[in-house]
């Protein structure tokens, strides 16, 4: 059995025996260029359609969906052959179409703020799955076409590495996507930095920075006790001068922890060297938690502040809040649907929300 996101010149060579050689390139195009399952690839003889039908398929299976914004923003929650969870986000605007794909089943960064997080580590995405979630979006977002990918669901991306960058590659070569239209975040995992910095994409690089100290940076990324602040700014400056593109430093605003003045002049000292994009976040609330996000009012005068001390600053499009967007949210209320349990109360750090 060949899962759909699988499906390669290698792998079709067994199925298309006795099959002109076009017959391959119609069916990779088929699915990976008209988004098209085996059974509607109506240039393919009925015969060779119920062949692939029951040879090729889907590694995803659709549990649940949820529209916002005049269903400009769609969020899936997919079951994966396993049973583990994971959630995929198309978001459309005038200008592109941005699908914002999971890399893992769940997340063992633990990071205080993110939904994700609170429910624990499952598995590693395939490559294959990670790409079928591009397809699936695609097929929603015609006649537009995905124009941007975002690793930034789910999971760590840098945490999955060889698979998160094969996927990066095969967005080119199979989906047609530009890398320079793919943004790949992390924690802080400054290994995986390194490497993706070698590895000759040019995709951007978005570091969800949160604090700019690492006594509050332990506190909300643990990770950050094992790759300290200023050991992450190095490698940010090293991927700049190895790619020529810019880094994004990711910035959830929250009230009272990291929206004073001195956290935006903390966070100006590290963004303006680098010439690094901060992106801040009003966060999503995670059903169940208290919100404490920082008062719309509020974050407009700390991305104010960071443009006055000279950082390039702007407040990130909210998009989602009524459909749980936030990455774990639509999996963690599904779940609660499911089960009927109520979420445990949190203390004053759990209960800080998911971050997009």
């Amino acid at each position: 059995m060949i899962k759909l996101c699988d499906t390669t010149p290698s792998s079709l060579e067994f199925l298309l025996d006795g099959h002109p050689g076009y017959r391959r390139t119609q069916i990779l195009d088929g699915i990976y260029r008209s988004h098209r399952l085996p059974a509607e690839l109506t240039t393919l003889p009925r015969d060779l359609r119920s062949l692939l039908e029951g040879e090729i398929q889907p590694a995803l299976t659709h549990v649940a969906e949820s529209a916002s914004d005049n269903g400009e923003t769609v969020k899936w929650l997919f079951a994966l052959e396993d049973g583990q969870r994971i959630e995929t986000v198309l978001m459309r605007y005038s200008d592109r179409v941005t699908v914002c794909i999971s890399t893992q089943a769940g997340c063992a960064m633990g990071c205080s703020f993110c939904a994700t997080g609170q429910g624990g580590f499952g598995r590693n995405l395939t490559t294959a799955e990670m790409l079928e979630q591009i397809f699936w979006a695609e097929r929603a977002a015609k006649p537009r076409a995905v124009t941007h990918v975002v690793f930034m669901g789910m999971g760590e991306p840098l945490a999955n590495y060889d698979r998160t960058v094969a996927a990066a590659r095969r967005l080119r070569s199979d989906f047609g996507i530009s890398p320079r239209r793919l943004t790949i975040s992390t924690v802080g995992i400054i290994p995986g930095i390194r490497r993706l910095a070698a590895e000759g994409i040019p995709i951007t690089l978005a570091v969800s920075l949160h604090a700019a100290n690492d006594r509050l940076r332990d506190e909300l990324i643990p990770m950050n006790r094992r790759y300290p602040i200023s050991g992450l700014m190095e490698a940010c400056s090293e991927y700049v001068s190895a790619t020529s593109r810019r880094v994004s430093f990711e910035w959830a605003m929250i009230s009272g922890v990291n929206d004073r003045a001195q956290d935006a002049e903390e966070l100006a000292s590290l963004a303006i060297p680098l010439r690094a994009h901060v992106n801040l976040i009003p966060l999503n609330p995670t059903p169940g938690y208290a919100v404490i996000g920082t008062a719309p009012a509020e974050v407009a005068r700390f991305a104010s502040q960071l443009r006055r001390l000279g950082a390039n600053a702007t407040i990130r499009d909210t998009r989602g809040r009524e459909i749980a967007a936030a990455c774990g949210q639509l999996s963690m209320r599904e779940a609660q649907n499911q089960l009927r349990l109520p979420h445990r109360r949190p203390n004053l750090v759990d209960s800080l929300p998911s971050e997009h």
